[in-house]
């Protein structure tokens, strides 16, 4: 099956400043796929070449089997675009701004079907006919994503769509975009929030410097990571200084009392207790770090996320 987006050494500069580099990108269709990075890194600038909103300066662009530059109509009737900033009208209410779109889409009769089939699925159906200015924050967000999909687009690309959301509202999205994976929109989410990536996507591509520096699943991306251990915490220092002396390559820091040890998985803990048992040590806590996108995000780009 032909990918939903195909991306072969794209290049993008804005004067003497390189945006994109030899960027190489594939998603299947109907995946949902976290395109992942810091600010700067390159990844608004890559939904706006796929979305038709700005020409590459170099490499092969396929969205939806059609070229951007070349056949931007048949790009722009197979997607929807939702950006880091809710594009409401706020002088229209929630259902004039769908109509608007079902008009721009030249839906005609059925255009108000699916206005009222939009309102009732992103739970505005109650806020329909006030002024958008009036919205949440999510309100917007759910409106603009609303919006998007007036057209029934194959592809929706997501730019940053959470950003500036309370936690309650985000998972809300979140579950929505579950709602259009399952039936059978292709996703292109770009984020900086590590969770919204392994919560969501299939597969993960960590962009940094215009450069995509590692992809795969989130499961293979955290295995290529490593960084597992077992956390131990103690009541008395000594025993911190004696755990670190009979446990193998463990770390120790006085000043929290605690001790970490390399290893993942249950034999790591079973190896951790008998040690301990063995040395007649009792630890007050114990915890098991496994790998996270956190630890992918800054071992690869050096970089804490925001």
């Amino acid at each position: 099956m032909t990918p939903a987006v195909l991306v072969r050494g794209l290049r993008k500069a804005f004067d003497d400043h390189t945006v994109l580099e030899s960027l190489d990108l594939e998603i299947r269709r109907g995946a949902v796929f976290a395109l992942l990075g810091p600010n700067g890194a390159g990844k608004t600038t890559t939904v706006r070449i796929l979305a038709t909103q700005l020409l590459p300066d170099a490499g092969s662009v396929r969205v939806a089997g059609h070229d951007p530059a070349s056949e931007p109509d048949a790009v722009r009737r197979a997607i929807g675009v939702t950006g880091q900033f809710a594009a409401v009208d706020d002088l229209f209410t929630g259902r004039e701004n769908l109509q608007l779109m079902a008009d721009l889409h030249h839906l005609g009769r059925s255009g108000r079907a699916r206005v009222t089939e939009l309102l009732r699925r992103f739970d505005l159906v109650d806020a329909a006919g006030r002024p958008a200015s009036t919205y949440s924050g999510g309100m917007r967000r759910r409106l603009d994503l609303a919006m998007g999909l007036m057209g029934r687009p194959e592809i929706l690309f997501l730019d940053e769509p959470t950003t500036g959301l309370d936690p309650r509202t985000r998972r809300a999205l979140w579950d929505l975009v579950r709602e259009l994976a399952a039936d059978g929109v292709t996703v292109l989410l770009t984020t900086q929030y590590l969770e919204e990536a392994d919560q969501l996507a299939e597969r993960v591509a960590v962009l940094d410097g215009g450069r995509i520096v590692a992809e795969g699943t989130p499961e293979e991306l955290k295995r290529r990571v490593g960084g597992g251990h077992v956390r131990l915490r103690f009541a008395d220092p000594d025993d911190v200084a004696r755990a670190g002396s009979v446990l193998p390559a463990a770390v120790t820091d006085p000043a929290t009392l605690s001790v970490r040890v390399p290893g993942e998985g249950f034999g790591a803990v079973r190896e951790v207790v008998d040690v301990l048992e063995t040395a007649g040590l009792v630890a007050v806590d114990l915890s098991v770090h496994t790998p996270d996108l956190d630890d992918v995000f800054l071992t690869l780009t050096g970089k804490v996320t925001s």
